[in-house]
């Protein structure tokens, strides 16, 4: 489904990766390992097609993404370090928001999934009097009403208790089941069992 073909890059002057290749197919997770510095955001972000690789190419479903951006687009779910939440509105106004934008028709189950991710109670309250934290759970949201085939994620664990761990767990799973990817980065290993998992090893490179 998604093919990294010998790709570098090189911020301030410090080579972060080079000649980086691997293949993610459907049904399939990976996860990025590495120390803080070593690059693996900048290699979401490449893979997302929001930076530029200063070599090499990144291939989606036999086509370079820079010839197939708007339907690599259409298939990918990308949640990073910035959370794309809007704090002047609701935890729910922003899930809406989110579903208008992509094409998806609202869930009626929306107060649900957002009483799994702990923010019962705050489901109305304006996005930027929550945490930094609570801010990342409403973003995740978008894990659950959405058919991309791409999961793009970055540190998607952080500030979530173990039962969110274990429930964002299962929902990798279903998208897994349905033929889907995963690519993520986490500084902790997945306590769930993925038989289709691999992993890509970041190195400090000084």
């Amino acid at each position: 489904m998604l093919e990294i073909k010998s790709v570098t890059c090189v911020k301030q002057e410090r080579c972060l990766f080079e000649s980086l290749s691997f293949a993610l197919d459907a049904g399939q997770i990976m996860q990025v390992e590495g120390p803080n510095g070593a690059g693996k955001t900048s290699l979401l972000r490449i893979i997302a097609g929001f930076a530029n690789a200063d070599e090499g190419e990144v291939i989606f479903q036999g086509h370079s993404i820079t010839q197939c951006y708007d339907d690599f687009a259409a298939e990918l779910l990308f949640i990073g370090h910035k959370t794309g939440v809007n704090g002047q509105l609701t935890a729910y106004e922003n899930v809406c928001y989110w579903l208008d934008v992509h094409g998806y028709e609202r869930a009626t189950n929306i107060y649900d999934i957002l009483a799994k991710l702990g923010l019962v109670g705050l489901e109305d309250v304006p996005v930027r009097t929550l945490s930094a934290g609570q801010q990342r759970r409403v973003a995740l949201a978008r894990l659950w009403m959405n058919n991309a085939k791409v999961w793009i994620l970055d540190e998607p664990f952080t500030a979530l208790d173990k039962r969110g761990v274990v429930m964002l767990q299962q929902q990798f799973a279903q998208q897994l089941s349905r033929g889907g990817a995963i690519l993520l980065t986490t500084h902790q290993d997945l306590t769930a069992h993925f038989s289709a998992l691999k992993k890509v090893v970041l190195e400090y490179r000084h």
